[in-house]
């Protein structure tokens, strides 16, 4: 099905079943453990061996030798794998560094062997044994020293590293009001709860991985390529996932060496990676330097906006595009934005959670509040004043909506707004200085071609199959919602079979595209099914009504099973977006609010509340979105006051590589959490007329919090994360 043309009323506008806030039908083996991760796999053959990872002790140079003979002669010990007998390796398309090294070291913790025994104990201390000499090479892994050497890259995220309009540094050196502020944003991890980790076999040349993958095809084929074997001999099967935010989208080392441990050792191999392993092996998000300039009339209107950024990565890889926000959010005629990328020794850096805009809109977001308060605006009205209907940078393009200003003022509404001090550091409550704060929050919608096939059975069972997969995001029960609203069948009625390479080809889970893409390539599979089940049962298609089990036209109805008491009807279809998905700024909108106490003397932070409002399309299952929200501004809060991989810069290597040294919010640290959703569709995104939710959350929540505590202490922080150190000695008098 090609979607090109703005979707009209169809069977989901019912919302019979799509729109309810239903629990996960995943939910019930989630929580009893009977859903089976990538780990826990066990009628997959003979007796699994267990492999462990080597990971490098330096984080740039080479292996000048290495001895296995004690970690051979090990208890249990089947087979040890390094790149001297791996064979001949290729290195996917979204891999930045080798997954397995040797001799030349890209970063710290890149594997280099992968030992192989009975049990997972005898592999962790054969592993011990090994015997590795190094020679260290002099490696880059401060940002801020690196600042200058960091070049133009070819392109970010998005679009060009650099754009231009009107005369920026005309109008900003003319702006009577100016904002100059440079901010940084450190290093992020994952920090999933799921451990990467991978199952494999072998059967013949056909290879088997059972693992935590977000992109199934995208996975099938980097495997394939890194291995050397067709795509077709590898299958992968991704049914649960314990958390991905971007660093389960491609394969990781636990997945090429389990597959190369089991082709050495003759059986299927289990491989984990431990926490520092995922810390120091797997991706991150990169830290950033944002300069920020902003020139405004006193009236308010900005005039002149600028955003340069700088972050690093290894050699190859690529610029966190943090300045794509700030080309479309805020009017502004005059206009300049800049990426610069610095190589950097450091592990790899790629996509955590809404890339770029998340730290983005972090700075962006406090010095749009920054300008405001020069100005004397209340920075809501500020927000408001500077809202622009087309592309600021393309004026000839219009978004398919934007109600961003809406937004903002339910939220000040429900907010309570007017209750925050004008001037920062002067609202008390005993011993807590109390400030408000408020982020405007954006993230593009993007949309990706999405397969599935739908069965109908003799019982008049609905099976979806799609390699789509769930993070937690509730792509089962969307999908299940989907198929039983285009059916007319309820939900006990729809089986949902997701995460394996033998489906049809999904969207995948990333980037804010999943659920939209992946159920309108349901909806499609279903038009097809129905038309099938027509025929079958003498409807004209497109005047059939499917509702309560049973299909509909005119005077005449038939029970829905009756169209398959023949045999099963299979459909299968995908959706396609054409250009005509790319003839507006298809964008999500919304508005943080977060409301802070800070300690007069210590200054301890405690979030007390926050409140997001979203303008994101037709929601399809509020009680899943409405999770995919909070989660993501407690992500934001965390990002804001504690998460920092700390460096050593002698080294090279995330010091405080677990979730002991590495800060994230408990339930403790998160406050009652607000989330409102407009009323709204857009039949410009897909026969859904859905948009994205996953990532808007975490795009200036954060920000939301800093704001608030400047609110609440007049001070000012423009290097996250904001720990008390930074500010302590900065605080209002304690009377």
């Amino acid at each position: 099905m090609k979607f090109d043309t703005a979707a009209t009323t169809n069977p989901i506008d019912q919302l019979k079943v799509v729109g309810r806030p239903t629990d996960r039908i995943d939910g019930p083996r989630k929580s009893t453990g009977t859903a089976t991760y990538a780990y826990e796999w066990s009628d997959i053959g003979p007796k699994p061996a267990y492999g462990y990872l080597l990971g490098s002790a330096i984080a740039k140079g080479k292996i000048a030798s290495m001895d296995l003979g004690a970690a051979k002669a090990a208890p249990g010990v089947l087979a040890i794998v390094t790149a001297d007998s791996a064979g001949r390796l290729g290195k996917g398309n979204f891999n930045t560094a080798k997954l397995l090294g040797g001799p030349e070291i890209d970063h710290y913790h890149q594997a280099i062997a992968v030992v192989v025994a009975e049990t997972f104990e005898q592999a962790r201390a054969a592993a011990e044994l090994i015997r590795v000499d190094y020679v260290r090479a002099e490696g880059r892994y401060d940002l801020a020293a690196a600042k200058d050497t960091a070049t133009r890259p070819e392109k970010i995220t998005g679009g060009p590293p650099d754009t231009a309009a009107g005369d920026f540094t005309r109008a900003f050196a003319a702006a009577p009001v100016q904002l100059d502020a440079t901010y940084t944003t450190p290093d992020q991890a994952h920090a999933m709860m799921e451990p990467h980790a991978s199952i494999a076999a072998w059967n013949g040349d056909k290879l088997t991985l059972w693992t935590a993958n977000q992109m199934i095809d995208w996975s099938v084929g980097d495997l394939a390529k890194t291995l050397g074997i067709p795509k077709g001999n590898v299958r992968l099967v991704s049914p649960y996932i314990g958390g991905g935010f971007g660093g389960k989208l491609f394969i990781r080392a636990d997945a090429l060496l389990a597959a190369l441990g089991a082709r050495a050792a003759g059986r299927p191999v289990k491989v984990a990676l431990t926490r520092p392993m995922m810390f120091n092996n797997t991706t991150h998000r990169p830290a950033t330097i944002q300069r920020i300039r902003i020139g405004a009339n006193p009236d308010g209107r900005i005039t002149a906006i600028g955003h340069e950024s700088w972050s690093g990565d290894l050699q190859g890889g690529k610029a966190e595009a943090v300045v794509r926000s700030t080309r479309l959010v805020y009017a502004g005629e005059h206009r300049m934005t800049a990426s610069r990328l610095a190589t950097l020794d450091l592990p790899e850096s790629n996509a955590l959670r809404a890339p770029g805009d998340a730290p983005g809109s972090m700075a962006m977001e406090i010095a749009i509040d920054e300008i405001a308060e020069k100005l004397k605006i209340d920075p809501v009205e500020f927000r408001v004043l500077n809202d622009t209907q087309v592309n600021p940078e393309n004026p000839a393009r219009r978004f398919s909506q934007r109600h961003l200003v809406e937004c903002l003022r339910m939220g000040a509404n429900r907010f309570e707004w007017s209750r925050r001090s004008a001037e920062p550091g002067r609202r008390r409550e005993g011993r807590w200085l109390v400030g408000m704060g408020v982020a405007a929050a954006y993230r593009d919608n993007p949309v990706m071609k999405s397969a599935a096939r739908v069965r109908l059975d003799r019982r008049g069972i609905v099976t979806v199959e799609t390699d789509m997969t769930d993070i937690g995001t509730g792509s089962y029960t969307v999908i299940a919602q989907t198929a039983a609203e285009m059916m007319g069948v309820p939900l006990d009625k729809v089986v949902v079979r997701l995460g394996d390479s033998a489906f049809p080809v999904s969207a995948g889970s990333g980037g804010q595209w999943g659920a939209n893409s992946a159920t309108s390539g349901v909806y499609a599979a279903c038009v097809k099914l129905r038309e099938a089940v027509a025929q079958k049962l003498g409807f004209n298609a497109p005047d059939a009504v499917f509702a309560g089990g049973e299909v509909r036209s005119g005077n005449r109805s038939l029970p829905l099973l009756d169209a398959a008491r023949g045999g099963e009807l299979v459909a299968e279809d995908a959706i396609e977006f054409g250009e005509f998905s790319k003839s507006v700024e298809q964008l999500t909108f919304g508005a943080h609010f977060a409301e802070v106490g800070v300690d007069a003397a210590t200054g301890e932070v405690r979030v007390r509340r926050m409140l997001a409002v979203c303008s994101c399309g037709r929601i399809l299952n509020p009680k899943t979105a409405r999770s995919q929200i909070i989660g993501a501004m407690t992500m934001g809060a965390g990002a804001a006051l504690m998460e920092e991989l700390a460096i050593d810069k002698r080294h090279g290597f995330f010091v405080n590589h677990d979730l002991a040294g590495y800060e994230v919010p408990v339930h403790a640290d998160i406050p009652h959490q607000d989330v409102i959703f407009l009323d709204e569709t857009d039949p410009m995104s897909s026969p859904m007329k859905a948009m994205g939710v996953g990532e808007l959350g975490i795009c200036g929540s954060g920000a939301a919090v800093a704001n608030a505590i400047t609110n609440a202490t007049g001070v000012r922080v423009r290097d996250y994360p904001i720990t008390l150190d930074k500010f302590l000695d900065r605080l209002p008098d304690v009377a």
